[in-house]
Formats: C-alpha cells, sequence, structure tokens
C-alpha cells in the first residue's frame, strides 16, 4: 500500500509504504494506492545473431516481481504505479537486449549446448538495470532455439543423430536378438518340456501296458505255475516208484542172483580147496611113504658105500677118530643123497599137480 498526500512520505520519499499490516488514513486528507507483490511472468521472443553470423530466434520466460524492500517498492511504484501492465513490457524489452548481446557473443554449439550458461549471463547483465526499476528476477528459461529453417542446428546434430540412430538400431538389434534367443531358449524349453513329458507319458504307458499284460497273464502264469508243479510232483512221484521199483528188482532179481552166485563160487572155492587138500594130503602120504622107505634103504645104502671102500687103501691117520670121521662122511653122503632124492620126486610130483589143474582150466 502506498500512502500519499500531506505529509505521509518519510525521507523524501513521495510515497509511505505500508506491507503486511493496515494503517488509518484520511480520505480527504491522504490519498492510497497499491502495487502488486506477486510474482509476475515475461515471455521474450527474440531474433539473434551469433557470433558465427548465424540468425536464431530464441524463446524465453522471465519471472519477476517487485521487491519486497522499501527502496524496490518506491521505485517500482514511481515507474508502474499508474500502469502495472508496463513491468512485464519493460521487462522484456529489458532481457531482449541483453539476450541479443550476449548472444552475439557465443557459437550457435555454445548456445544450444550451453542454455543454462546464456541464461546466468543474461540475468548477471540485467540484474542491475532491473534494480534500477525496483525489480528482481527469480528465473530465465530458454525455452527453444530456432535457426529459421536454415538447417545449422539439424546439420550440427545429424552426427549425433547418426550416432544416437545408430546406437539405437544397436540397441534394437541387439534387443531383437536377446528377444529372438529368448524365444529360441523358450522355444527350447518348451521342446525338452514336450520332450520330457513324452517320455513320463511312454514310460506310463509302459508301466500301465506292462501292468495290464500282467494282469492278463497273471491267470495263464498262475495255471502254468500249478501245471509245473503238478508235472513236478508227477516227476517225483514216478521217480521215487522207479526207485521202488529198482529196489524191488534188486531185491528180488539181483540180490538172489548175487547170492547164487556167491554160493557157487563159494562152492567152487570149497571144491577146489577139498581137491587141493586132498593133493597135498596125497603128494604128503607118498613123500612119507618115500622117505619111510629112503629110511630103510639108508643103511643099505651106507653098507654099500662101505663096502666099496673095503678093498681100497685108506690111510688113516687119527686112529679111530679118523675110522669115525669116515663113517660120518658116509652117513652124511647117504643122507644128501637122501634129500636130492626127495627132492627129485617133489619136483616130479608138483609137475603131476600142475597138469591136472591146467587140463581143469581148459
Amino acid at each position: 500500500m502506498l500512502i500519499s498526500g500531506g505529509r505521509a512520505a518519510r525521507n523524501g520519499a513521495p510515497f509511505r509504504v505500508v506491507t503486511g499490516h493496515g494503517a488509518f488514513i484520511l480520505p480527504v486528507f491522504r490519498k492510497v494506492r497499491f502495487l502488486t507483490l506477486a510474482m509476475c511472468e515475461a515471455e521474450v521472443s527474440e531474433t539473434c545473431v551469433t557470433r558465427q553470423g548465424i540468425s536464431l530466434n530464441v524463446r524465453s520466460v522471465i519471472a519477476f516481481k517487485v521487491g519486497n524492500d522499501a527502496e524496490s517498492i518506491i521505485n517500482a511504484g514511481q515507474r508502474f504505479l499508474s500502469d502495472q501492465d508496463q513491468m512485464s513490457t519493460l521487462t522484456g524489452r529489458i532481457f531482449a537486449g541483453h539476450l541479443r548481446s550476449i548472444i552475439g557473443s557465443m557459437t550457435v554449439e555454445e548456445i544450444v549446448t550451453e542454455r543454462q550458461k546464456l541464461a546466468l549471463e543474461v540475468l548477471d547483465g540485467s540484474k542491475a538495470e532491473m534494480a534500477k526499476i525496483g525489480l528482481t528476477v527469480d528465473s530465465l528459461q530458454i525455452q527453444s532455439i530456432d535457426d529459421m529453417n536454415t538447417g545449422y542446428i539439424d546439420a550440427m546434430a545429424a552426427p549425433h543423430n547418426a550416432a544416437i540412430q545408430r546406437q539405437a538400431q544397436i540397441a534394437q538389434a541387439q534387443a531383437t536378438q536377446a528377444a529372438v534367443e529368448a524365444q529360441q531358449e523358450s522355444q527350447r524349453n518348451q521342446a525338452e518340456y514336450a520332450r520330457q513329458t513324452a517320455i513320463v507319458q511312454a514310460e506310463y504307458k509302459a508301466e500301465v501296458d506292462r501292468a495290464q499284460a500282467e494282469a492278463g497273464q497273471a491267470g495263464p502264469l498262475s495255471q502254468a505255475q500249478a501245471q509245473r508243479e503238478v508235472i513236478a510232483a508227477q516227476t517225483e512221484l514216478a521217480m521215487r516208484e522207479a526207485e521202488l521199483r529198482q529196489q524191488q528188482l534188486v531185491a528180488e532179481v539181483v540180490r538172489p542172483a548175487e547170492a547164487d552166485a556167491q554160493r557157487v563160487r563159494i562152492l567152487a572155492q570149497a571144491e577146489a580147496e577139498r581137491m587141493k587138500v586132498q593133493a597135498e594130503a596125497a603128494a604128503s602120504y607118498d613123500r612119507v611113504a618115500l622117505d619111510r622107505m629112503l629110511i630103510d634103504q639108508l643103511p643099505q645104502i651106507v653098507r654099500e658105500a662101505a663096502s666099496g671102500l673095503s678093498g681100497a687103501n685108506v690111510n688113516i691117520l687119527n686112529g679111530a677118530d679118523g675110522l669115525g670121521e669116515i663113517a660120518a662122511g658116509l652117513v652124511g653122503q647117504g643122507l644128501t643123497i637122501l634129500e636130492a632124492v626127495k627132492k627129485n620126486l617133489a619136483e616130479e610130483t608138483d609137475g603131476r599137480r600142475e597138469l591136472p589143474e591146467k587140463a581143469d582150466g581148459k
């Protein structure tokens, strides 16, 4: 609130400034007017020429307001109190001039790539001039930069666009490849799952078929098993009957035959022993008779040997002992002759006994 008239002003100011509270005013003696302290906005669209001589159309937005201190309020009131809309117009003109001046010292590349630097330089260049009219700038935003269809900005951006497009194409190709690989992997997984499913189904079907086959064969198998058991029992019975028949044959035929054969062998052996005993007895009798006959004839043999010495010229050196020795020698010779004769007779007897045995062998 700006109060004028009377002695309302102080320190040479044309207004008494009241902010944040009210004041008592005499209507006749004082005049009250209001100055907005709200945020205002101004748009600037200016054609500027860069250091390279290229024309650019730059659009920007300035956010400003009247300063909060009394000096800024008085300065703004003196200039805009009657027409406060002029604040935006004057602010736009001021910033347009500074914008042309700063852009003229920069290249297109700097302006396009360093917009924040451009805004700060414009703010710094206009700060003192804006303070003189009681305004403060909160922000300056460069909205657009247009080369007015000269194609410079597009040409400048072409390499970057190509690189970006190339990167985009590469990224797209990689994404496509990844998508294809993912799809192929998914297809492989599906095929593997289908294969495993088919294997499991085949195994299950084989197991079911095997169970059904086993169930279908259970009756014939049990019947065959029963038949095998019957055949085994019959076979065992036949074997037992054969063993029993064999035992009967042994008892009825073999054993009697063996007994008869054994009896015949025993009788033959007994007969042979009897004949041998008889032969030995006969031989023994003959030897005994012969021995007796020889013994009976021994004196005669000795006499005949002694008579052979009767005409012999025998010198007896030791008298009666010598004669006894001669007589003993004669007796000894007689006994020797007797033993020889007995041996010859025994051999002849054995020969005669072997001849009948060989004849019996034939």
